[in-house]
């Protein structure tokens, strides 16, 4: 299929489009914009600044990726958005690009699915195969890592990071880190229960699912310190990796401020 760009769309001639791409009425695309091959932009999509997006992406109405940063240090440097292949911008989701506080890049991976009206601020990076349910809003800074859930209308402060495989239910703060595998809800968000929906169906043996299940008693539940769990699931012979990956996060989270391990970002 040739590619195909509707008569009153406006593209800079600039903008780099590869072939088989569909760009629907009243779209607005930038000098920047790079778009891969087979990604479709709906009606009245606008990308603008530097904006790359890989293969096989759908936009749908009134999707903005590449605006500036609302951050008042911005001071109008060239930073970008960089987006993977697959994904899925449902109306009204705005991806803003980065600022010069970090690497100056917003990135998103690979098959994602952002429903209607969520925001993704400056800086952030989400990794692939993350649901990002209506309403939600990703402050500046926001880490979210691979197969992680987010319910609808949930607020994700400045510098916290997402685990993989962890949800988030439904009009929750989430002001900390959310440990992998953890299932977390409220204001503030905490871990409630292992999120054990994600785990089967990313087919998670028993045995993983019990060791995870086993860390989560001690640490959420029993309330023991952190060494002397690892101590504890190490004499009952369930250190796994996933238990590995999730005592690692918890460290690194008591590294930083406030419940948050890369909120010593801020002061960098």
């Amino acid at each position: 299929m040739a590619t195909s760009i509707a008569a009153n769309a406006w593209v800079d001639p600039r903008a780099e489009i590869d072939e088989e791409v569909v760009i629907g009425p009243f779209c607005t695309i930038g000098a920047g914009a790079r778009i891969g091959r087979g990604t479709r932009l709906h009606n009245n999509v606008t990308l603008m600044g530097n904006v790359t997006l890989g293969a096989e992406n759908v936009l749908f109405p009134n999707v903005v990726i590449g605006a500036e940063p609302q951050d008042y240090s911005y001071r109008g440097s060239d930073t970008a958005v960089v987006i993977g292949d697959g994904n899925t911008f449902r109306e009204g989701v705005t991806v803003n690009r980065g600022s010069e506080k970090e690497d100056g890049v917003t990135r998103i991976g690979d098959n994602n699915f952002l429903m209607g009206n969520c925001h993704v601020a400056h800086d952030c990076k989400l990794g692939s195969n993350i649901l990002i349910a209506n309403g939600s809003l990703l402050a500046g800074h926001v880490h979210i890592h691979d197969h992680a859930s987010i319910s609808g209308g949930v607020a994700i402060h400045q510098f916290v990071t997402i685990g993989s495989y962890s949800f988030i239910s439904a009009l929750s703060r989430a002001l900390h880190d959310v440990p992998p595998f953890m299932l977390v809800e409220g204001i503030p968000a905490r871990p409630r229960c292992i999120n054990i929906v994600a785990l089967k169906r990313n087919d998670f043996t028993a045995e993983r699912v019990e060791f995870i299940a086993a860390a989560h008693r001690l640490l959420y539940r029993s309330k023991v310190g952190l060494s002397h769990a690892r101590e504890i699931l190490r004499t009952n012979n369930q250190i796994s990796p996933d238990v590995e990956t999730l005592l690692a996060f918890i460290e690194g989270q008591q590294v930083g401020k406030h419940g948050r391990g890369r909120e010593v970002r801020r002061a960098a």
